[in-house]
């Protein structure tokens, strides 16, 4: 489907801003009179509030203003909550459990607000902390999943009576007949720790409340403006009309930014109201390792059913998640995992169950990958165990089991995050891993080159895996296409960006469809004064729901130029050709309008318009699929492994992929590139520990730590496949989350390899090179 501007790898338009210093982000914004907000923030991980005086933080000079949890009155309620539950599984069990906005009575997690400081500048109001007397009764901590399925130690909603949040259970064929039918049965036990989003750029909130007007106006590093805007109207009494929400340029999101019940989000705008001045909040790094909403954390007892010649006939895998203190955003992600566990292979028989567990920890909601991750370390965790009891090469079980085109669509039988039973929309699974193998070359390595390696000394290993990465899910988004005066496109949609190049691949849609320049289509996100209606950039799908919205508004306004040309230009529409700004008749050049004179004629301002006609050449479009659109892939991974220290180098990642149809391969390329990277700091680096007190013992980058530049491949080499998604007009599937989401399986499955001779089985994922060794430790004593 590639076109003049279309399919094109041209450079990102938002990159002149960027790259200049111009680009405004939140910090940037500075309003006269604006004050600061700083939060108070609770040590303790599970305490009773016994009583908190400011009295003498009132007195400090800067100080304007101190609150807890009383002094918001009727204001003070939890929630509501962001995502519905899960009704549409027929026997769920869901406990509802909002954020609060900040803490009363009790206290459910270290870094829980307790009172919020407004002063002339941040470090007054830090300062001011010093002032606060705080009297807390500490309880047990909850922070063992399965103990607190249990109930143990302590209760973290006393009101419920139970530590559950939700047990769902899904079933498709019959697993304990498989299992009855089948050679072999493998369990295992299997770890998937906790991870931070850590964008570059921390979460941040400007509110201004303009009393004369009657209006607010909020500046957010929000991935969800629109429902972020109808959430504050909301609890404020106001119309939506009356509230307009911004995202700037923003430094990363990968899914804690979809959050709009956060303490920011809730009281600010109600403080700005009551004190009549402008309040900006940064949030600091530390703030946003206790604060801001993390991912992963999974314990999961799974087992497979196989033929002796390694044909899958069930998989079985019930496991507890750690939902943290608060259920805000439903059950989002473990119903990834479940959507995701038996993600491209041909399962007869699959049970799934969700244990999701209330604990002392922050909440847990969406980080990249989004659950997906889990599910396809657990499948290919299973799928590499039974590889060694059957005594097969890893990608040759893989091979035998994974489904082939004309098997698909598939209805898997599993509901989803989008309450709707999942869909393999398309794809073809094993040519994925067939064209991995020949980049990497994976025969001659397995024969040739890692014997070569060994008989030197080297521990060299290889890990391949395959994957598949939900995308472009509902409910909708929407778009308006303008055509002005001047000739240039306008375009405007709901969702947000936060570096993903939006501005560049939509431009590049309506450029195609409008025949203008993509640098002469200016593209506005993430601003409600300019679009009404949308859900948020999430679950990647802004190109593939996002797009196509901007698409289907784009063809409307396309049509409405053959419409008005015609008129003007006196030729059917079929006689008209459209490019370069300008639309002719064809054969005779010199007979041409100009878009912008032609926008003008199509909004006259005497005279009369026939029924029917719209004035003007605008648009406005809307896309919601029936369900998501399935990209997949796999991945293979080579390490080098040093067996004294366990320092460890990746000597090869490739990584071949399917997204449907390609708007831009270079920023494709980006994006996968940026999800391996996220996905081997994942795999290796980073990890979030709390101790037995519920203590975040990794709060800084000091601790918490990230992979540099240094720590990556030599290069990332990618191959890909297009079947394009029958869901769309255009073909798209969605590639945000691909890197991520197989690269903490294929680490694992590499060094298992590398360090073949201690005969390894890691059932964890974040890893790290101390974590190795004591693995190694154990597999020597044993031998």
């Amino acid at each position: 489907m590639t076109g003049k501007v279309f399919g094109q790898p041209i450079p990102r338009l938002e990159d002149q801003f960027l790259l200049t210093g111009t680009a405004k982000f939140i910090d940037d914004i500075e309003i006269p009179g604006m004050v600061h907000a700083a939060f108070l923030r609770s040590d303790y991980a599970h305490a009773r509030i016994k009583k908190i005086d400011y009295s003498a933080a009132l007195k400090r000079p800067g100080v304007i203003a101190v609150y807890t949890a009383e002094d918001f009155g009727d204001y003070w309620r939890p929630g509501p909550l962001q995502v519905p539950p899960p009704t549409a599984i027929k026997g769920s069990q869901f406990n509802a459990r909002p954020l609060v906005p900040i803490a009363k009575d009790k206290v459910r997690f270290s870094g829980e607000p307790l009172a919020v400081v407004i002063a002339e500048s941040r470090y007054i109001a830090e300062d001011a902390f010093d002032d606060i007397i705080v009297d807390l009764e500490p309880l047990p901590a909850v922070v063992d999943l399965e103990e607190a399925w249990e109930n143990k130690p302590a209760l973290v909603h006393d009101d419920l009576g139970t530590n559950m949040a939700a047990l769902v259970k899904q079933e498709r064929g019959n697993y304990e007949e498989a299992r009855a039918k089948a050679d072999v049965v493998i369990s295992r036990k299997i770890l998937v720790n906790r991870n931070a989003a850590a964008a570059m750029e921390n979460r941040g909130f400007v509110v201004n409340w303009d009393e004369r007007e009657q209006e607010m106006t909020v500046w957010a590093t929000t991935q969800a403006p629109i429902p972020l805007r109808n959430t504050i109207a909301a609890r404020l009494g106001l119309f939506e009309n009356q509230v307009r929400v911004i995202t700037p340029f923003i430094g990363g999101g990968f899914g804690p930014k979809i959050m709009t019940s956060q303490a920011d989000d809730v009281l600010l705008p109600w403080i700005a109201m009551k004190l009549k001045r402008p309040i900006k909040w940064i949030e600091d790094r530390r703030e946003n390792f206790l604060a801001t909403t993390s991912e992963r954390d999974q314990v999961h007892y799974a087992e497979i059913a196989l033929t002796k010649d390694g044909v899958i006939l069930g998989v079985k895998d019930v496991f507890y998640h750690n939902t943290g203190a608060y259920d805000p955003y439903g059950m989002t992600v473990p119903l990834n995992t479940q959507t995701h566990t038996i993600s491209n292979y041909r399962v007869p028989s699959f049970y799934t169950e969700i244990r999701m567990v209330f604990t002392n920890q922050m909440v847990v909601t969406p980080v990249r990958g989004a659950g997906r991750p889990e599910g396809v370390f657990v499948m290919e965790r299973l799928m590499d165990a039974a590889a060694r009891e059957l005594n097969m090469d890893p990608a040759e079980i893989r091979l035998k089991n994974l489904l082939e085109p004309n098997e698909l669509p598939l209805r898997t039988g599993i509901i989803g995050q989008d309450f709707v039973e999942g869909v393999l929309d398309s794809g073809n699974y094993k040519a994925n891993l067939q064209k991995l193998m020949e980049m990497v070359e994976y025969e001659k390595f397995r024969k040739e080159i890692q014997p070569a390696l060994r008989a030197q000394g080297k521990h060299v290993g290889m890990g391949i895996v395959c994957f598949t990465e939900g995308t472009a899910v509902g409910p909708y988004e929407g778009a308006r296409v303008t055509i002005g005066g001047n000739g240039k496109v306008s375009v405007a949609t709901g969702i947000s960006t936060q570096g993903q190049g939006h501005f560049t691949v939509f431009a590049q849609i309506v450029a195609e469809q409008l025949g203008v320049k993509a640098e002469d289509v200016n593209v506005v996100t993430g601003d409600t004064a300019h679009f009404h209606w949308g859900a948020g950039t999430f679950a990647s799908r802004g190109a593939a729901v996002a797009g196509t919205a901007i698409y289907n508004a784009a063809v409307k306004v396309r049509e409405k130029i053959f419409a008005t040309a015609s008129k003007w230009l006196e030729v059917p529409p079929e006689q008209i050709e459209l490019g370069d700004g300008k639309v002719w008749v064809k054969g005779k050049p010199e007979q041409f309008i100009t878009l912008g004179d032609l926008a003008f004629r199509a909004n006259p301002t005497r005279g009369v318009i026939e029924p029917g006609v719209e004035p003007g050449l605008e648009a406005t479009g809307y896309y919601g699929p029936p369900y998501g659109a399935t990209g997949a892939g796999a991945v293979a991974m080579i390490v080098e492994i040093d067996p004294e220290t366990m320092e460890l180098k990746i000597k090869r990642f490739v990584i071949v992929h399917d997204c449907g149809t390609v708007i831009n391969p270079l920023l494709l390329e980006g994006q996968v590139e940026g999800g391996v990277s996220m996905g081997i700091g994942n795999a290796f680096y980073e990890k979030m520990v709390y101790d037995e007190n519920g203590q975040l013992l990794t709060a800084s980058f000091m601790d918490y730590l990230m992979p540099q530049a240094t720590d990556m491949p030599p290069k990332i080499e990618i191959g890909h496949l297009t079947t394009t998604s029958p869901l769309n007009p255009l073909g798209i599937k969605g590639v945000g989350e691909a890197g991520a989401i197989p690269t903490p399986s294929a680490f694992v499955q590499a060094v298992e390899d590398a360090l073949f001779e201690y005969q390894l089985e890691i059932p964890e994922s974040n890893l790290s090179p101390s974590k190795i060794f004591e693995y190694v430790q154990k597999a020597s004593k044993k031998g």
